[in-house]
């Protein structure tokens, strides 16, 4: 199978995965952290969550500031997670889906193309033809290397 059809297919596959995911506004974390925020409702100590992670108590508190930050690494995050008895959920969630974003991408990348084609016709005094490349985007989507929507 050619690049070009594999990438149609990773994007149908990954358009119909993404549709399953609920308002991700309803997963935005607390304020304090995903971690802290579950500790306390459990009415945890930093200390006691450290003897869980087998950590010293002051290392649970960088860890926590950490999340907050956006600095922790997941795997950390992972093993604070399992020792609160939760799952840690990793998704990268498109905005739009996948193949929008690809025929967007190639109608700036038939643009881009058909731009110094259209300066050099003028500057010769030619017409430039009235079909718009933008109608042919589905073609440009099926034959193109979509490596090159991205330049």
């Amino acid at each position: 199978m050619d690049k070009v059809r594999l990438s149609a297919s990773s994007r149908s596959i990954l358009d119909e995965r993404s549709k399953q995911f609920p308002d991700l506004k309803l997963f935005t974390p607390p304020v304090r952290g995903w971690a802290k925020a579950i500790r306390e409702a459990f009415g945890m100590t930093t200390a006691q969550l450290a003897k869980r992670l087998n950590v010293k108590q002051p290392t649970v508190v960088r860890l926590e500031q950490s999340e907050v930050k956006g600095t922790i690494e997941l795997a950390t995050l992972r093993r604070m997670a399992e020792a609160l008895n939760c799952t840690l959920v990793y998704a990268l969630v498109p905005n739009q889906p996948l193949e929008t974003t690809i025929r967007d991408r190639a109608q700036l990348f038939a643009r881009a193309r058909r731009a110094p084609v259209e300066h050099s016709m003028l500057l010769e005094d030619q017409p430039v033809a009235a079909k718009d490349p933008e109608k042919r985007i589905d073609e440009i989507v099926r034959e193109t290397n979509p490596r090159q929507f991205w330049d």
